[in-house]
Formats: structure tokens, C-alpha cells, sequence
């Protein structure tokens, strides 16, 4: 299936155009039609069949822009580790240039993070522990989420992070 049977945004379908992607990989085939629809989708795959594409697509075609200083983020991405929230985010920017993307992880001091959410964003992409501890802090609003995504949900149950994603998901709002 070629991106051009998507109706996608300009922005999007720019950003496709400019990294060379023309034909959706099976998994995006799959999943983008449904995502696009509002529907949610439960995708599994092996590494590197663009997954973070298939889930990527539908979040920068359906956010709007919005440059409102300290608004709370409208799609939520929860991966299980650092590495991988920084690839997510890295992919994204490219693919959502109208978007602001905001990683956040531990490992790292909490200034850049902190006053990064504080400005406003348009999407998070989390590492659980520093999504919940921003959360606490109120730092974190998840109340505006209308996406949420779980990437490598299997990783982070095995990793000890059910509560977490549970409690982080409890504050997204039900009809995301």
C-alpha cells in the first residue's frame, strides 16, 4: 500500500516524501487506516518494520499545531526505556514538524525536562518513572491526552512497570 491512499495532512505527507518513504511496510498497511480512523489498535512486530511509523502517522496527521504556552500534551508515549523514548521522539520530530515533541526519561537532571513541559508541548514521549514523577510534581498534565500509545507494552510489564503504566494511564482522560 503506497502513503499516498492516505489522506494525510500536507505536513506529513511532506515529511514522507522528503525521507524517500512511499510504501507502507505490512504492519503500517495494518494499522494506519484503523489509527486514522480514531480506532485503537494493538500491533505486534519485529524491530525495525516501522512500527513507531505506524503509530507516528496518525498522531501528526490528526494533532493540530498549537503554539498556547503551557499546554498540557495531546498524545502520550510510554516506552520502557530511555534509548528508546529518545528514538521515538528523534522519529517523530521529522515525521510532525508542526509538533512539538518533548522526550522525557531518568538518567538526566530534571531543568531541561521540566521547563520543556512547563512551555506547553503537543506530545510526550515517556519513560514510566520520570513520567510518574513529573506527574506528582504536577509538572506533567495527562489530562488533554486524546492518543496514548504504549510501545513495547510486553518490555515494560516485564520490567516491573505495570503499576506505573497503569496509574499514567488513569490520568489520561477515558474516551482517549
Amino acid at each position: 500500500m503506497e502513503f499516498t491512499a492516505f489522506s494525510l495532512r500536507p505536513e506529513v505527507r511532506h515529511a514522507l516524501e522528503a525521507k524517500g518513504f512511499t510504501t507502507a511496510t505490512p504492519i503500517q498497511a495494518a494499522a494506519i487506516p484503523i489509527a486514522l480512523e480514531g480506532r485503537d489498535v494493538l500491533g505486534q512486530a519485529r524491530t525495525g518494520t516501522g512500527k513507531t511509523l505506524a503509530f507516528g502517522l496518525p498522531i501528526a496527521n490528526r494533532l493540530e499545531p498549537s503554539r498556547e504556552r503551557g499546554r498540557a500534551p495531546r498524545a502520550f508515549i510510554l516506552t520502557p526505556t530511555r534509548e528508546l523514548a529518545l528514538q521515538v521522539a528523534k522519529e517523530l520530530e521529522w515525521l510532525a514538524p508542526h509538533l512539538t515533541v518533548t522526550p522525557i526519561y531518568g538518567g538526566t537532571g530534571y531543568g531541561r525536562q521540566a521547563e520543556a513541559l512547563k512551555r506547553g508541548t503537543d506530545l510526550v514521549v515517556a519513560t514510566p518513572g520520570r513520567a510518574i514523577d513529573y506527574m506528582e510534581q504536577r509538572i506533567l498534565k495527562l489530562s488533554q491526552v486524546e492518543i496514548a500509545v504504549l510501545d513495547e507494552a510486553d518490555e515494560m510489564l516485564s520490567m516491573g512497570f505495570e503499576e506505573d503504566v497503569e496509574k499514567l494511564l488513569e490520568a489520561t482522560p477515558a474516551g482517549r
